[in-house]
């Protein structure tokens, strides 16, 4: 009996099974890129708002800040498009800055000269409308630029799970919502809340640096509804 064993191990005609081929690795497509255009635009507009602004509240001629913003803005884009990502952020920033910093000045002097009666009702309600709009654009600009790293960093990652917002999409089940990720209107919207209702209404805030932002974006748009507009009212 052994000896038949060992001839039936050892057969040559006996048949191995073929190993089956190892299964292809499943590679992860890479996520799409989100559109910058609609950060440009506002950006621009909060710049252009310059030209509306009466004369008094602006910083120096009304061109100025929308010829800085433009020359900042040229090589921010640039720097995006050949990827040097650190260099297009800091250039980001800086533009933003700027921009901020404006807003803040205008805002500064509305309020001084607001006691003395210098400016008409008309000029008064001018200024608050356009500091309320650029107030939206301006804040909507540095949330979508400080969320989760910033729109670069957004980019690598497949999903949003971990930012500074919780945004209604994040709480919800399912392959289309682990594959969401916010854009510039999202913040936009984020924005337009805060300085309409005071409140972030329908996205939590998780992180304290975007709870102090939206306590200042929420201070200006009360002083300039509250305040301003309501004094230029009463005096028509």
């Amino acid at each position: 009996m052994e000896e038949v064993s060992c001839y039936i191990h050892h057969s040559p005609h006996m048949k191995h099974p073929t190993p089956a081929p190892p299964a292809p690795a499943e590679t992860e497509a890479k996520p799409e890129a989100e559109p910058r255009w609609p950060a440009i635009l506002a950006v621009l507009a909060a710049a252009a708002l310059e030209f509306v602004l009466p004369e008094p509240f602006s910083f120096g001629p009304d061109w100025l800040l929308p010829v800085v913003v433009g020359l900042l803005m040229i090589p921010t884009v640039l720097s995006y498009r050949v990827g040097h990502l650190e260099l297009n952020r800091v250039l980001s920033h800086v533009m933003m800055a700027v921009l901020t910093a404006s807003m803040v000045w205008s805002l500064y002097s509305l309020i001084v000269r607001l006691p003395a009666h210098r400016d008409t009702p008309q000029e008064l309600l001018r200024a608050a409308a356009t500091l309320w709009v650029a107030n939206i654009l301006v804040f909507a600009s540095w949330y979508w630029r400080l969320d989760a790293g910033g729109p670069n960093e957004r980019d690598l990652r497949p999903s949003h799970t971990n930012g500074a917002f919780l945004f209604p999409q994040m709480t919800m089940s399912g392959k289309q919502a682990r594959a969401w990720r916010p854009g510039f209107i999202d913040y936009l919207f984020l924005a337009f809340n805060t300085s309409t209702a005071f409140s972030p209404t329908d996205v939590p805030v998780l992180s304290r640096w975007a709870k102090m932002m939206m306590i200042v974006q929420a201070s200006i748009s009360l002083a300039t509804v509250a305040l301003i507009a309501a004094r230029a009212v009463n005096i028509l």
